[in-house]
């Protein structure tokens, strides 16, 4: 039932009318009472897992809108978020998920706060406070900073469409940009140790 809902995106009146032509009779509250009360089984074993991650020296982190239909104080319009932040053994990563109505800097405050080491995040000012508080080294990321370029690259032609131009700056851009890229296709089944040797320019170890 928690995968046909959350994995497959199968909504509960649909899972009970599945359920009724197999000849069982669960209903769409019955489910829905199932499912809240493994908040309290999971919380621990989440709890726990956020700590794994908090304590790595590397952490992503993104917030996405999402829309919530029933919610005291709160219109269907209106943005809600979720929270997703992924870190911890670079051998055994995890991804946690967060729910919260607004998108503020105390949500990462309370999500990242016993992080101390390096969080990848896009331009959004609302991580600033828990990076000051903790020390946290913020990066950013290629991905976001790439689509700048490409949207410069795709004016550019327009603007000069018709005519001998140059290639604009933001095709040489794009152009270093892919070639990190390129380095990290090769590299992304190496280890940790032999991918920071190539990243510097030492290139992959003798075998």
């Amino acid at each position: 039932m928690i995968t046909s809902k959350y994995a497959d995106g199968l909504p509960l009146y649909r899972l009970e009318g599945m359920f009724k032509r197999l000849s069982h009779a669960v209903s769409r509250t019955q489910m829905a009472h199932w499912i809240i009360r493994l908040d309290d089984v999971f919380t621990p074993m989440i709890t726990l897992m956020r700590e794994v991650q908090n304590s790595s020296a590397y952490l992503q982190a993104d917030e996405t809108r999402l829309q919530v239909l029933k919610e005291d104080g709160k219109t269907a319009q209106s943005d809600k978020w979720m929270w997703v932040t992924r870190g911890g053994p670079p051998d055994q990563p995890s991804v946690l998920f967060a729910y919260d109505p607004y998108r503020s800097g105390s949500v990462p405050v309370r999500l990242l706060d016993d992080s101390s080491g390096n969080l990848q995040a896009d331009g959004y000012a609302g991580y600033g406070q828990v990076c000051r508080a903790n020390g946290i080294t913020r990066i950013g990321c290629w991905d976001h900073s790439r689509r700048k370029f490409v949207e410069e690259s795709k004016a550019a032609k327009v603007k000069a469409k018709g005519k001998n131009a140059t290639p604009a700056k933001a095709e040489v851009g794009l152009s270093h940009i892919n070639k990190l890229y390129a380095i990290e296709r090769q590299i992304k089944e190496l280890s940790e140790g032999e991918r920071y040797r190539v990243r510097q320019g030492a290139g992959p170890s003798a075998p």
